[in-house]
């Protein structure tokens, strides 16, 4: 097999298109184009060395997905908030990196539901749709309201979430397509069953604040796949360093191959090697 290129891992690069999503592997700053690939055999290899995608420091640890532990610890991105943002502490003045959270977290967000391995509530910046959805795989998608802040999203997604889950199931995803879900039905069932908390959120913050989008467009997303596998079985590169076989398709950050499976995104900042 030949190398076709090395360096650090990204999360692929996405598009929506159609007939299917189109995937690109980022290796530092080369990148190949991947749905030509399908159907050929592929290897990754790990080199064995890890770089925090903020300092550049050799980590033995890659912490959530890419930095040092050092970083981990001092920056905003990687605070507790980001993954439960109703637990945003800016008000207090805490924030680890005021700027920072000024920026990405002060700003318009989109609540929404996606159809991946079944009916998810889930929230992104405005900016990053439909980037989001391909990311986690989703086959429809749907949004459902707009907030003024991160923070008021994670509020209005904890009220959400008591009727619809907010996590995706990794294994069913990769067993198959999502059959299709009427999401404007579920939106308006859940308008229905969180009006109390909604009007009590949009009388704290302000109408402007919390917008319900009820015309808002379905999203319908086609995966790359060739053939899904029977059995789900994971690639770990940290026990073993290779993860080779025939690329059988994409679907999120997962690549497929008929002898298993990798979650591209979980390996950010580790030095890999493409062959081919």
């Amino acid at each position: 097999m030949i190398e076709q290129l090395r360096g650090a891992v990204h999360k692929m690069a996405v598009r929506l298109e159609a007939p299917e999503v189109r995937y690109s592997l980022r290796l530092g700053e080369q990148a190949i184009e991947l749905n030509p690939l399908i159907g050929q055999h592929l290897k990754l290899e790990y080199l064995g060395q890890i770089h925090c995608v903020n300092c550049g420091r050799r980590t033995r640890t890659s912490f959530s997905q890419g930095y040092c532990y050092p970083c981990m610890q001092a920056l905003a991105a990687c605070d507790v908030c980001i993954m439960a943002p109703e637990k945003c502490h800016y008000e207090h003045g805490t924030c680890r990196e005021p700027g920072w959270g000024e920026q990405f977290c002060m700003s318009d967000h989109i609540v929404y539901l996606a159809n991946s391995s079944g009916v998810k509530v889930g929230i992104t910046r405005a900016t990053q749709l439909p980037t989001r959805w391909l990311d986690q795989g989703a086959s429809q998608g749907l949004p459902i309201l707009r907030v003024a802040t991160r923070q008021q999203s994670g509020l209005v997604e904890d009220l959400l979430r008591a009727h619809v889950p907010d996590r995706t199931n990794w294994r069913a995803l990769l067993k198959g397509p999502a059959a299709d879900v009427d999401l404007p039905a579920v939106r308006e069932m859940l308008f229905d069953r969180c009006a109390e908390g909604l009007a009590a959120l949009q009388a704290s913050f302000g109408l402007q604040a919390i917008q319900l989008l009820p015309d808002a467009p379905l999203a319908q997303m086609n995966y790359p796949v060739r053939a899904y596998p029977t059995k789900v079985a994971s690639f770990n590169l940290d026990k073993q360093p290779v993860a080779e076989g025939t690329l059988m398709g994409i679907k999120g950050q997962y690549l497929i191959f008929d002898t298993g499976v990798i979650n591209i995104r979980k390996y950010t900042a580790y030095q890999l090697a493409v062959h081919q």
